[in-house]
């Protein structure tokens, strides 16, 4: 594994538990995000984001000198995984657009927060170095649960004190109009589309604090990667930057 870096937190009210040693990269750390098809372990990266069930003992084993970090959806139930059914009724919202089988969840729920904290002892167990909790922007999105930007800041916050207390370290993935609460909760940033989007100035709130945002821009054909990124590289600040397919395979093309 990569040298661990102690993660410091600002001062709010509510103030984040101290996080301990956990990995907190700084901007210019490499990465590759892979979630479907056989993990590729020869991309020389320094950190490799991977789906936290579906990847084999063997290839994390593969990936033990990179830092390893464990992605789960921590906003929704999907109906595939083996804990579905213990998500109460009550708590599954609508399902997420484009995502067939995937539901939102009430954040607020206790059993919701207990299930998480299971996914987070199990990325533990997996020896993962720290994890990507995905769809924690259930509020800006139509859920069926009404929730409220209030519950998703304090659920944020839960994720990324429940990782810490378990030497986690924990990035946000997008929920930009959050992101100034929750800077100093989170050691680094995901996001995804913000060039599309025009809005990679807000994660200046990471890089500014010397915390890697990481960057994800989509193409529909790989054709179209080297085209993609001469239109995005180095936009934003201090971004650090992939270009990839929707599908999230073994493929990349990172900016310099």
């Amino acid at each position: 594994m990569l040298p661990l870096m102690l993660a410091c937190a600002g001062g709010e009210d509510p103030t984040p538990l101290p996080a301990g040693e956990v990995w907190q990269p700084e901007p210019g750390t490499s990465w590759q995000w892979q979630l479907s098809g056989e993990v590729d372990t020869s991309v020389d990266a320094d950190m490799f984001d991977v789906d936290l069930f579906d990847t084999p003992d063997t290839k994390l084993e593969e990936l033990s000198e990179a830092v390893l970090i464990c992605y789960f959806s921590a906003g929704s139930m999907e109906d595939w995984r083996e804990d579905a059914a213990d998500f109460p009724s009550s708590a599954v919202g609508w399902e997420l657009d484009g995502w067939p089988g995937e539901y939102w969840v009430d954040v607020s729920d206790p059993q919701v927060r207990s299930l998480m904290e299971a996914r987070l002892d199990y990325a533990v167990e997996r020896g993962c170095d720290g994890v990507e909790p995905d769809n924690v922007d259930g509020y800006a999105n139509a859920n069926g649960l009404g929730l409220r930007s209030s519950e998703q800041l304090d659920y944020n916050r839960f994720l990324a004190d429940a990782a810490h207390t378990r030497g986690l370290s924990v990035g946000l993935k997008n929920d930009l109009d959050q992101v100034e609460d929750l800077v100093d909760w989170f050691d680094w940033a995901l996001n995804e589309e913000c060039a599309s989007y025009d809005e990679c100035g807000r994660l200046s709130a990471f890089t500014g604090s010397d915390k890697a945002a990481f960057h994800v821009e989509y193409v529909d054909a790989w054709s179209e990667a080297q085209d993609k990124a001469d239109e995005v590289c180095g936009v934003g600040p201090r971004l650090d930057t992939l270009i990839k397919t929707w599908d999230l395979d073994e493929r990349r093309l990172a900016c310099e």
